[in-house]
This record gives structure tokens, C-alpha cells and sequence, in this order.
């Protein structure tokens, strides 16, 4: 536990703000945003509500609501939001959470797949608090669900190491077209992270591979990826879904910029592909044309984030208000603000 906790240490001052103490803890979400956030999207069992899709909640959002409330400085609403994780969704065998829970069917768990993403920003979440708070129980189950992650979702497939979306469904033996991915589940930030927890050289090469996969990644006259690709061979739209940049895959900037990918030539590429007169939008593939033009403040902070990093843009206005309404756009608003406030204020 002790070389466990110098890693994590380790990991979470390269996390940290620039000028903040070794080790301190500083909130990164104001207390009225984090508030509002609450009010509108966490109830009183520890849910995650998501209100744009049937107000389900999944191992995705419980992992946001955790990652934000220790980016608030808030050890109770994380606890909160645990004790709801670890007693409706940890129902596996393999130490993964269930991805989905549904509040209008009984029971409320009806599918019993896994969700990587969901996975890693639980395991993620408990990893910083437990080192910043001292809570070596938080510490421990990161620990038994990185080497879970390992063990169940990160693969080796002609030589590419890959992060499946789930334990169930995705690989070779699966599908026709397997294995599957979707370039929107690399969370780069969490992977060292997942390393400190799981000891493992695949971690460093699931990271590196992930941005290498998306430089090739250029579908379609808008040349983005695919929300669900095939690795087959070359890669390609997996069949069976959408060829289409959708909700999703438009966090995917915003994981590389808070993961210290700058590369401009992927990131502009992304930025202007995923736009329609500088909005971001919905994409289909094969024409390039936007399919859903998303205006929401949380959606178009992922640009905001991107022109900060890459030329020094200033965030306007309407991104540092935060009014929510839907909970996706909300969490990567949210998610958008305090990266700004750590590593460059300079922007706001």
C-alpha cells in the first residue's frame, strides 16, 4: 500500500495545478456550479440522473459525478455517489460495474455488460480522492478495478494494444468485423493512473496507441472517426451502427487536451471536422454533413478548450456560465472549466 500510494502521489501532482502544494488538494469546481450540478442531476440515493436518456443512470455518470464532486473538493457528495456505485452497480464477478441502471423496470439492472469508460473513471475518481483524502478503502477498490480492466478490456490485436468497450461483445471472436472500439473510451488522463494501480507496460502502449489510432482514424469527407470502428484490418465504421461522429465522440478533444495530448494537427483536424460555423454538430460520415448542431454551452466548450490550448483563445462568455439543463453537455462543461482553471487561467 505504501509503494501504491507513492505512485498515486506521483500521479496526481503531474495532475495537479501548476503552483498548487505537492499533495494539496484544490477545489477546481466552484461551489454554486457544483450546486446547481447537484440539484439537477443527483438524488438522494447517490444517482447520477441522466435526463436526456430516459433518466437512467450508468457507470459513465457515476463515474463523472465522482471525478466532479472530488474536482469540488466535496467528500461527502463523493461518498454519496459511491455507496449508490457500489451497491447497484458492482454486481459483477470480475470487479466491473454494470453499465446500465433503469429506474421505470425492475429489476433495474437488465443488462449486465460492462462499460470500460464507466470502468475507468470510477476506478479513476476513487484513486485521487483516496490519495488527497486519505481513504486507503478508496485506494483499494481503484485498485481492484484497474486490475479488472486489465485483465477483462485491454487487449492485444495485431499489434495494437486496445481498450474494448466492454467484456462482452466487442472482440474477434464476437463479431465478423472484430474487434470493435470506440475512440471516445480512451480516457488518457486516468491511463497513468490505471498504470499506478495495475502495474503494467500495456497501460503506456493503450495510450500511445489510442492517439496513433486516431491519426488514422479519418473517415468520410470530414475526416473523423467513427463512434464505433472496426480494427479488422484497416481501420473502418463497424458494422451494425451509425457511420456517424456522434454524441460521444465529441468529448474526444477534451479527453486529449486533459490527458496532455496538444498535437495540433489532430486537434484542429477534430475541431473543424466536428463543426458547423464553429458549433459543434453531430456527423454523418459518409456525406459529411451535420446531422444534430448542438449549441448547448457544455458541447461547444470542447472548441473553447481546444482554441485555448492550441492559440491562447480566450473562453467567452457564455462558457463560464453554467446553467445546466441536460447532463451530458453539463458534466463536460463542467469538465471543461476546471481544466481551464488548472492549467491555463490564463484563458478565462
Amino acid at each position: 500500500m505504501r509503494r501504491l500510494r507513492a505512485l498515486l502521489f506521483a500521479a496526481s501532482v503531474a495532475l495537479a495545478p501548476a503552483g498548487a502544494p505537492a499533495g494539496a488538494q484544490q477545489a477546481m469546481i466552484n461551489a454554486g456550479a457544483w450546486s446547481a450540478y447537484k440539484a439537477k442531476f443527483l438524488d438522494a440515493t447517490g444517482r447520477i440522473v441522466d435526463n436526456g436518456n430516459g433518466n437512467i443512470s450508468h457507470s459513465e455518470g457515476q463515474g463523472y459525478g465522482m471525478l466532479l464532486a472530488y474536482l469540488a473538493a466535496s467528500p461527502a457528495d463523493f461518498e454519496q455517489i459511491w455507496y449508490f456505485t457500489r451497491t447497484e452497480l458492482l454486481l459483477r464477478d470480475d470487479g466491473l460495474a454494470v453499465w446500465k441502471w433503469d429506474p421505470n423496470v425492475k429489476p433495474h439492472v437488465t443488462d449486465t455488460n460492462n462499460a470500460s469508460d464507466g470502468d475507468m473513471l470510477i476506478a479513476y475518481a476513487l484513486a485521487l480522492a483516496g490519495t488527497a483524502w486519505k481513504r486507503e478503502d478508496y485506494i483499494l477498490a481503484a485498485s481492484r478495478m484497474a486490475q479488472a480492466l486489465l485483465a477483462e478490456t485491454v487487449v492485444r490485436s495485431a499489434d495494437r494494444t486496445l481498450l474494448l468497450p466492454g467484456s462482452e461483445g466487442f472482440t474477434g471472436t464476437d463479431r465478423d468485423d472484430g474487434p470493435v472500439v470506440n475512440p471516445s473510451y480512451w480516457i488518457y488522463e486516468a491511463i497513468p493512473v490505471m498504470a499506478a494501480l495495475a502495474p503494467s507496460d500495456a497501460w503506456k502502449q493503450l495510450s500511445e496507441d489510442g492517439v496513433a489510432l486516431l491519426k488514422t482514424m479519418q473517415f468520410g469527407p470530414r475526416k473523423l472517426p467513427a463512434e464505433w470502428v472496426s480494427l479488422r484490418g484497416q481501420p473502418q465504421p463497424a458494422e451494425g451502427f451509425d457511420a456517424e461522429f456522434a454524441y460521444n465522440a465529441i468529448r474526444i478533444p477534451l479527453y486529449l487536451v486533459r490527458g496532455g495530448v496538444t498535437d495540433k494537427a489532430l486537434l484542429t483536424r477534430l475541431q473543424q471536422g466536428m463543426s458547423k460555423d464553429g458549433v459543434p454538430a453531430t456527423i454523418d460520415l459518409t456525406t459529411g454533413r451535420p446531422k444534430t448542431v448542438l449549441p448547448d454551452p457544455g458541447y461547444r466548450i470542447v472548441n473553447d478548450v481546444v482554441a485555448c490550448v492550441l492559440d491562447g483563445t480566450k473562453l467567452p462568455g457564455s462558457a463560464l456560465q453554467f446553467a445546466p439543463a441536460l447532463y451530458y453537455p453539463s458534466t463536460l462543461q463542467l469538465l471543461g472549466l476546471a481544466y481551464i482553471g488548472e492549467k491555463h487561467p490564463e484563458c478565462l
